[in-house]
């Protein structure tokens, strides 16, 4: 089969992660690397024997597909310089700052028939895999992303940092309108909203209620799932799942049992980049869409929205108490 001409373009964290998974992959071959830092591309150049460029425009003509990594304000506006080339697009999450312009990625890609798929690794965890086989209806969801500080990333708040990975897992079982969003938020180290609490309702039914915080001492991300027909806990970072359910015992008594669920490791980053590279060689839609990407960024601009509107109404006593909870 054909190589697949690979470009990685934001060799920061993330972006030398792409390269290590590409590097592994049968079927692709690593061309070209782009960073404005030149120190940055000319080593990731000399270690992956590639050629190294300071423009990402100048990898045009050279790749057939792209990692995009860069800070999330230039999402738009390089993704868009290979979408409309027909170079398909691996995008990290967010998608992009502004609505406009996933909605203008997304038909980009249509006109050009490239692939769009958004970097939401979370859906290839594989506890996150498993629980597809389990879950059914849920009616109440509790989420907790929890990180130390870290500059990287603060050029968007907390909600398009982190909290934007368990909206779209959510947003994905729960499948329903929303109908209402109460949020809080508040700025801690950076300019932006370092911690949040975010209580969703939806047109079905379901509450979730979601904190993250990008402050706090301790690293912690897990999500619970409660429906009629169980319970289900999924801890991203050790990529376990508990599940249990009710079964009928005797004389009419419920039982809780534990449900055989298997989970088969793998590492999520090199999932979702085989079946990006699965979903060029097999001209099929990438499991995390455009359009996936593009309903996240709305659900996580309106939470933004409703923090700002929270400012004007609540004092600061609750929020710190979401802080203490968290540490």
């Amino acid at each position: 089969m054909k190589e697949i001409r690979i470009g990685v373009i934001g060799i920061g964290h993330l972006g030398n992660y792409h390269l290590q998974k590409y590097r592994n992959l049968d079927g692709c071959v690593i061309t070209a690397v782009a960073d404005v830092i030149e120190d940055r591309a000319c080593r990731a150049a000399e270690q992956y024997h590639c050629r190294a460029c300071f423009d990402h425009r100048d990898l045009l003509g050279n790749v057939d597909a792209v990692s995009i990594a860069v800070p999330t304000p230039f999402h738009y506006e390089t993704a868009k310089t290979f979408l409309d080339a027909g170079v398909h697009v691996l995008l990290e999450k967010p998608i992009t700052v502004a609505l406009h312009e996933a909605d203008e990625l997304i038909a980009g890609a249509e006109r050009s028939g490239a692939l769009l798929q958004v970097g939401f690794v979370e859906r290839f965890n594989p506890a996150v895999i498993a629980l597809a086989k389990v879950i059914k209806k849920p009616l109440f969801i509790e989420a907790h992303r929890l990180h130390p500080f870290f500059e990287r990333g603060t050029d968007v708040d907390v909600i398009l940092d982190l909290m934007i990975h368990d909206l779209d897992i959510i947003l994905h079982f729960v499948n329903s309108p929303i109908e209402a969003i109460d949020a809080v938020g508040v700025s801690v180290l950076s300019e932006q909203a370092d911690i949040a609490n975010v209580r969703l309702k939806f047109k079905s039914g379901c509450v979730a209620n979601i904190t993250a915080s990008r402050v706090t001492g301790k690293t912690m991300q897990k999500i619970r799932f409660f429906g009629i027909e169980g319970y289900h806990a999924v801890d991203y970072s050790k990529r376990d799942l508990v599940s249990l359910s009710k079964k009928e015992g005797e004389k009419g008594k419920f039982d809780i049992i534990s449900n055989a669920v298997e989970v088969i490791q793998h590492d999520p980053l090199e999932e979702e980049i085989r079946s990006f590279v699965a979903s060029i060689r097999n001209n099929t839609t990438p499991l995390v869409t455009g359009r996936d990407g593009r309903d996240a960024l709305e659900l996580a601009l309106n939470i933004s929205g409703e923090m700002e509107k929270a400012k004007a109404n609540l004092g600061s006593d609750l929020l710190i108490d979401i802080q203490r909870q968290c540490q």
